[in-house]
Parts: C-alpha cells; sequence; structure tokens
C-alpha cells in the first residue's frame, strides 16, 4: 500500500484562489489519516477557509492535487465529493432558517434518502439539543445549536470526512466549549475531521495534529501539544491566552 492510499485525505501543494492571478493558497499541503482531528490556524488571510473550499470542489485549484483514500478528486464537484464521503460546513448560512430541524436533516440525506432514519437517530444521538427542538423552524435557533444541525446535516451521508469552517464563530466561550465537546463526540464516532478555527488554543487543545498556514503556505506543522506549547507558534500566531494555558 502506498502512503497516498493509507491517507484518508492528502492535499498536496495546492495553489489556488478565488480572482485568476491572485492566488491565496501558494502550495499549502495537508493530511489526513483515518480518525483523525486536524486544526488549521494561522492569521486573517492566511488561505485557511480557502483551503476548505478548494478541497471540497468550490474553488479552481490551479495546481497540486487533491487526493481522497488515494484518488484524485481535484476539482471534483461538492456533489460528487459529498457521495464519495466528504461532509462541508461552512462557517455562515449554513442551515436552511424557514425549514425545521427535521427538515433540515432530511434534506442532508437528499442523495439517499434511504438513509434517514438511521442517521436521524445516530445525529439525535450525537446532539441530544436537537431532538429536543426536532420541530422548531432552524432560524429560531441559538447559534450554538444552529451549529450543531449543520454539522448534524453534513452527518446525514454518513460522511467518513468531516470539514468544518469555523465552528465556534460568533459563539460565547461557554457555547463554544459545547460545540468543541461535539466536535469531539463526532470525531471519536470515526469521523476525521479537518477543522478550521480562529480559536486557535482552543483548536490545538483538542486536535491530534495541527496546521500552520500563513500567506498560503505551510508554517509549521506537528501535534496539538507540540503546536501548543512551541515558542514561535506562541509568539506569531496565539500570544499570550497560551502563555497562561
Amino acid at each position: 500500500m502506498t502512503e497516498s492510499s493509507e491517507l484518508l485525505v492528502h492535499v498536496d501543494s495546492i495553489v489556488a484562489g478565488y480572482v485568476p492571478g491572485v492566488n491565496i493558497l501558494n502550495g499549502a499541503s495537508i493530511e489526513l489519516h483515518p480518525g483523525e482531528l486536524i486544526g488549521i490556524i494561522g492569521p486573517n488571510g492566511a488561505g485557511k477557509s480557502t483551503m476548505l473550499k478548494a478541497l471540497f470542489g468550490l474553488l479552481h485549484v490551479h495546481s497540486g492535487t487533491v487526493k481522497l483514500r488515494g484518488d484524485d478528486v481535484t476539482g471534483l464537484k461538492a456533489n460528487a465529493l459529498v457521495k464519495r464521503g466528504v461532509g462541508y460546513v461552512p462557517q455562515i448560512n449554513n442551515v436552511f432558517p424557514t425549514l425545521t430541524v427535521d427538515e433540515n436533516l432530511e434534506m442532508g440525506a437528499y442523495q439517499r434518502p434511504s438513509l434517514y432514519r438511521s442517521r436521524r437517530d445516530f445525529v439525535l444521538g450525537i446532539f441530544p439539543r436537537l431532538a429536543e427542538r426536532i420541530g422548531s423552524q432552524a432560524g429560531s435557533l441559538s447559534g450554538g445549536e444552529r451549529q450543531m444541525l449543520a454539522m448534524g446535516r453534513a452527518l446525514m451521508m454518513e460522511p467518513s470526512v468531516l470539514l468544518l469552517d469555523e465552528p465556534s464563530a460568533g459563539l460565547s466561550p461557554l457555547l463554544q466549549d459545547q460545540v468543541f465537546e461535539r466536535v469531539k463526540e463526532v470525531n471519536a464516532s470515526g469521523v476525521g475531521i479537518i477543522m478550521v478555527e480562529q480559536n486557535a488554543a482552543r483548536c490545538l487543545q483538542i486536535c491530534d495534529r495541527g496546521y500552520v498556514l500563513d500567506q498560503g503556505r505551510n508554517a509549521y506543522s506537528g501535534t496539538g501539544r507540540e503546536l501548543l506549547t512551541d515558542p514561535k507558534v506562541i509568539e506569531l500566531y496565539l500570544g499570550t491566552l497560551a502563555k497562561a494555558r
């Protein structure tokens, strides 16, 4: 078995951007092994969210490759990637606000309706709060509940990879902790997760490995603990928050 086939996701030296001739990613690379939780941190504009969009087929990749279980999926459309077991939760506009919680989950299984009942039970087991709000419109949910619903909907297709873009954005510290706990539970169920996070210290506390992107390139990588205690990473990206932990 080759190295690439052992990896769940292998993003190799990709160059991508939103405007022709202007690249946000400039040769960044990441690897995800089965069952891992990896975090991507870095300053604003470093290319973190762009990485997820390029991986999920939402941006044209000018060069480099994206491989899923050893297969080249570079440029594959999002709906095809969902069928292959990749789920994506964007930072904003990630639920259908006029639909109920249950209807949102049903929409998550639209490509494979036969999964709906079994996956619904699985999702509500991880997110019991959603079971309490099952008939409520998604627009009436709190910020934390919306994030849980967005993750739950992405899990309805039984993905092996889940891409999370800033799951704690805009939430209170208490709700952030709840969302991070749910992320760990999803990962413990066997789903590999690539998570982009502005709350860098908290992200590194729960991830197996982390990547620091800067100006679209890999600046540092290592285990979450290694990066959390690396003096250079603390000085440049984590600040005094990490020094106190």
